[in-house]
């Protein structure tokens, strides 16, 4: 859980182990400090969030380049197009081949949504928190909460028009 949110955020596989990583320490700190499981959870994601934002705004991360294997050039981060493929329990491999591909494009999509919607997005569809949840976990009022929920399937609807029928 701690390293898909922090995979969507940050976009990239090596970035989003080191913040787990961190997390996990910081975790292991602060051990004896948790109410109940409920609590330890967001703890677990707020440390996740922050420890995210603390990587993204690094002059590191904002000077870092990466390495292009196939022409040979290096190229900005960001939008890297690294992105995780669920699982197929489909039996054929044409089959197995679509479903990959609707899971990337969808992820695609995602992660061009802007921060404030991909966070929420990802929240509530991959991690099924509640809205109150995730409002608890980002700082943000319940009502901003449901505004970019549904600004983020708008934007999410608009791109993806071509390859899904929502009419």
């Amino acid at each position: 859980m701690l390293f898909k949110l922090s995979f969507v955020r940050l976009q990239n596989v090596q970035d989003a182990e080191d913040v787990v990583q961190e997390v996990f320490y910081q975790y292991v700190k602060n051990i004896g400090s948790f109410q109940d499981p409920e609590h330890e959870k967001a703890w677990l994601l707020k440390v996740t969030v922050n420890a995210c934002r603390k990587v993204w705004r690094s002059a590191w991360r904002r000077r870092r380049r990466e390495w292009n294997p196939e022409d040979g050039r290096t190229e900005e981060t960001g939008q890297d197009g690294i992105c995780r493929e669920a699982q197929s329990t489909m039996p054929g491999p044409e089959e197995t081949a679509f479903r990959r591909e609707e899971n990337r494009c969808l992820m695609s999509a995602v992660m061009a949504l802007p921060a404030k919607y991909r966070d929420v997005i990802h929240l509530f569809y991959y991690e099924e928190l509640s809205v109150k949840e995730i409002a608890r976990i980002t700082g943000r009022v319940e009502s901003t909460v449901t505004s970019q929920l549904t600004r983020g399937r708008e934007l999410l609807r608009k791109s993806l028009k071509g390859e899904y029928d929502f009419d």
